[in-house]
């Protein structure tokens, strides 16, 4: 059985979230009305995975967190409203310890539940198996480096001196449950003059994407932008996929460029990693190609990424060690296409060195 935690102040919420989970025949269900019930039944009901709101009376969901991981550690996924607020709360969640979140259905509650019961039962099911990543801090290697810049003046970005040289490399970035935490952890250590662009596909409702390219802006030497409209693509810039779309690169007047286009009802999840790692076999040469596969459920992109590998390209895959649902990499390994498997950690190092940084 898993034992689970939900944890919201509307009464109707929990009775349809537990009748819902109740149906599966594989939950023993414990209720918890606010963020101070939900760290006392963390305590005495021991579950397996929590399901939290965030805005609670009494006490809210990110401080119940933030008690939650330093006093019982577990799997959790954020129950949040699909706004930029809602979208910052998440983030600082998964910066706590979550290990995914879901969008708070809106409108009747009882029709609303079930458009999203496949999603919310499925994610419920993977966090509880789930490594949780850390307990609300930054790496080691982050902390200290956020502490050395907040300690000199930050250096201009010098995007004009890195023009001209997109032909040399590429970096795309797969990425799932856990990934916006991982991608804070590695993508800050790509050096402001880091030589290509990076591409990253991670599942994200649309309202989200722009407000966590905004956050890794902030973290990063590089820029970050969303790429939610066509962009020819610049070295040193990072592209996080626009939410509720596909990214995919194409060639309009002789240079790559990066663009968001409708979901494809070929694939399942969005922005899609196969779909991103297609165009890339298209339109660039695949022995400048470096393809990332980092924590996610499923098999998005594996196919794409394994084709990279065979064609002369490089490609890592997230270690078990490390990766908080090792589904999508240990989809990769297994198709034969990574060319090396490693620990988070150690990801923007390796990047680093294959492209001469």
């Amino acid at each position: 059985m898993i034992k689970l935690l939900i944890v919201d102040d509307s009464a109707l919420m929990r009775r349809q979230l537990t009748t819902l989970f109740e149906a599966e025949g594989d939950f023993e269900i414990r209720q918890a009305r606010n963020g101070k019930e939900a760290v006392d039944e963390n305590r005495a009901f021991q579950p397996n995975v929590i399901s939290l709101d965030i805005n609670m009376p009494e006490m809210d969901g990110i401080t119940a967190l933030s008690l939650i991981m330093a006093e019982r550690p577990v799997p959790v996924v954020m129950v949040s409203s699909l706004t930029e607020k809602g979208a910052l709360a998440t983030f600082e969640a998964l910066n706590l310890g979550a290990v995914d979140y879901i969008a708070k259905p809106g409108g009747t509650i009882s029709l609303s539940i079930g458009e999203i019961k496949n999603e919310l039962v499925s994610k419920i099911r993977t966090a509880a198996r789930a490594k949780i990543k850390a307990k609300g801090q930054p790496t080691r290697g982050l902390a200290q480096r956020l502490r050395e810049e907040r300690e000199k003046p930050a250096p201009p970005r010098p995007l004009a001196v890195r023009r001209g040289v997109v032909g040399e490399g590429l970096v795309i970035v797969g990425v799932s449950t856990g990934g916006p935490r991982t991608l804070e952890d590695i993508l800050p250590l790509l050096p402001v003059d880091f030589p290509w662009p990076v591409l990253v596909a991670q599942h994200m409702p649309a309202s989200f994407t722009r407000p966590f390219a905004e956050r890794l802006n902030v973290l990063c030497p590089l820029a970050v932008v969303e790429a939610d409209h066509p962009m020819p693509i610049e070295p040193g810039t990072i592209y996080i996929g626009k939410g509720g779309a596909d990214m995919v690169l194409v060639k309009r007047a002789g240079k790559l460029t990066v663009l968001a286009k409708p979901e494809s009802r070929e694939f399942l999840w969005h922005p899609s990693v196969e779909l991103m790692g297609r165009s890339a076999l298209e339109h660039c040469d695949p022995s400048r190609v470096v393809a990332v596969m980092l924590t996610g459920m499923g098999y998005d992109g594996a196919d794409a990424f394994t084709e990279i590998k065979k064609r002369g390209g490089r490609t890592i895959a997230e270690s078990e060690q490390s990766a908080v649902v090792f589904g999508m990499p240990a989809e990769l390994i297994e198709r034969g296409g990574a060319s090396v498997v490693l620990p988070s950690e150690k990801v923007a190092a390796q990047i680093n060195a294959w492209a001469g940084r």
